[in-house]
């Protein structure tokens, strides 16, 4: 076996038991999920968990790190370059909510342990899920300053108010769409997401930011 397949296969190994944990974690909790679980639903040895991760809390954090970063991709790909109408601020907007709710849906297990079952878990997890939600807040309010910059905006707006109600509301909105009111896995969206992010950048826009 050469090294890159070595590579290869422990990357896919790796990526087997996070896949295998956050479906777990989403479906039983946190508290009620066992490493013997994991490694069972893997079909390995529990030896080979220890491998590649120290510790059940060890994956939570690196799933929840995983996501943060690529939640921040999507963010980032809404950043304004130019100039434009409050119209064109709108399609931008509900092209970006529409990749975060496709997204989200796409990555059902890992929404619920970040927004649902997360909280479950011991303080690193909790601050890790809250250092999710600041960096998420920050990335809108660059977004929001930067269309302050294009004068897109006006600037009298309170960022830091302003970004803090979007999370929540985004964060609300993908959790009920997903999951409904009782938080059930097994829930169907009712709307399509480009609906939902439609209504989602109207109100951004003409209730939030008052533009």
């Amino acid at each position: 076996m050469t090294l890159k397949s070595s590579k290869e296969q422990d990357a896919g190994r790796r990526k087997q038991l996070m896949d295998i944990a956050v479906q777990l974690f989403a479906q039983k909790g946190y508290p009620n999920t066992k490493i013997s679980d994991i490694v069972a639903a893997a079909g390995v040895a529990q030896g080979t968990f220890y491998w590649y991760f120290k510790s059940k809390q060890e994956i939570v954090i690196q799933l929840v790190a995983d996501g943060h970063a690529r939640l921040l991709q999507v963010i980032g790909q809404g950043y304004r370059k130019q100039s434009g109408t409050v119209d064109d601020m709108v399609k931008s907007s509900t092209k970006l909510m529409k990749d975060l709710l496709e997204f989200a849906e796409s990555n059902r297990h890992l929404m619920a342990l970040m927004f649902i079952e997360g909280s479950g878990g011991d303080e690193a997890i909790r601050s890790a899920i809250s250092e999710t939600r600041i960096a998420i807040e920050q990335a809108f309010r660059r977004n929001i300053e930067r269309a302050v910059e294009l004068k897109m905006l006006p600037d009298h707006i309170d960022f830091a108010l302003r970004s803090s109600i979007l999370t929540s509301l985004v964060e609300g909105t993908i959790s009920r769409w997903l999951f409904g009111a009782g938080h059930d896995m097994s829930h169907k969206p009712a709307l399509p997401a480009d609906v939902v992010a439609a209504e989602l950048a109207r109100f951004e826009f003409f209730g939030l930011l008052g533009s």
